[in-house]
């Protein structure tokens, strides 16, 4: 089984690089299932709509995660309760609307997903370890799903770390996302599970994390500057690859995943 997962997709850029490329990537790479971080792709590079979830489904994603930008888009919270493939961090404040987590089907196999979200300099969340541990003495690999693939949505490294051991023999994948920085440590752990730092952004890289870059850095100089919004040139896809094994549900490969744009391109 063949996992593609695509980090956040910020702005028109990143937009029209899934629409125009994600269904020949599906189809030269043999991937099975995909999902992609979509809540920076709204034009103005924070939250999602209705019309890009459409979108990204319709080019061939199978589920949307996201984190903290979430609700930047207000008409997401009531389209929320009624797309199952679209999720937001599980460890949400209770009564949030949507789910975090959700079991899907590929090739008569089911696929969970699980969307967490980091403590540490992110807005205000349960205690992510806790929402963790409550899972996985809830759902188990190979007994509710076949493989499971959790993005952890955070700003540290070494939370999104541990998570990653935390969860070793008892995910697929576990992968980061929010720096909109790809990380080369792409890897298997010692259970089995394949784990990346950040999966890095789909996005226009001449910018600063996907923002215009004279304007980034007239706000960083104290310099006459607009409100942040996103570069527009060409945007690199970036994410992993994860091959799972069909009798364990763990890893066999990952590789990194880098296509078009001004990266250095990678598979």
């Amino acid at each position: 089984m063949k996992i593609l997962f695509l980090g956040d997709v910020v702005g028109n850029s990143g937009c029209e690089a899934i629409k125009k490329n994600l269904a020949k990537i599906i189809n030269k790479y043999s991937v099975d299932f995909t999902i992609v971080n979509g809540e920076n792709s709204a034009p103005s590079g924070v939250g999602i709509t209705e019309e890009i979830v459409k979108n990204f489904f319709l080019a061939g994603a199978n589920v949307i995660t996201s984190g903290n930008h979430v609700w930047d888009q207000k008409e997401i919270m009531n389209f929320i309760d009624q797309e199952q493939r679209l999720l937001r961090p599980e460890n949400l404040i209770s009564n949030s609307p949507g789910k975090g987590f959700g079991v899907f089907s590929s090739k008569n196999k089911k696929i969970g997903v699980l969307n967490l979200m980091g403590n540490i300099f992110m807005k205000k969340c349960d205690d992510v370890f806790e929402a963790s541990k409550k899972f996985l003495e809830e759902y188990r690999l190979k007994r509710d799903y076949d493989f499971l693939i959790v993005d952890f949505h955070g700003e540290i490294t070494s939370e999104k770390m541990a998570i990653g051991n935390y969860f070793d023999g008892n995910a697929t994948l576990v992968i980061g996302t929010h720096t909109h920085v790809p990380t080369n440590d792409s890897r298997i752990l010692r259970k089995g599970t394949a784990y990346q730092t950040d999966a890095g952004m789909c996005g226009d890289y001449d910018s600063v994390i996907g923002m215009n870059l004279e304007n980034s850095l007239n706000r960083f100089l104290k310099k006459d500057s607009k409100k942040h919004f996103p570069a527009t040139n060409e945007a690199t896809l970036c994410g992993a690859i994860v091959e799972g094994n069909l009798n364990t549900g763990l890893a066999i490969d990952i590789k990194t995943f880098i296509y078009g744009g001004e990266l250095n391109n990678s598979i």
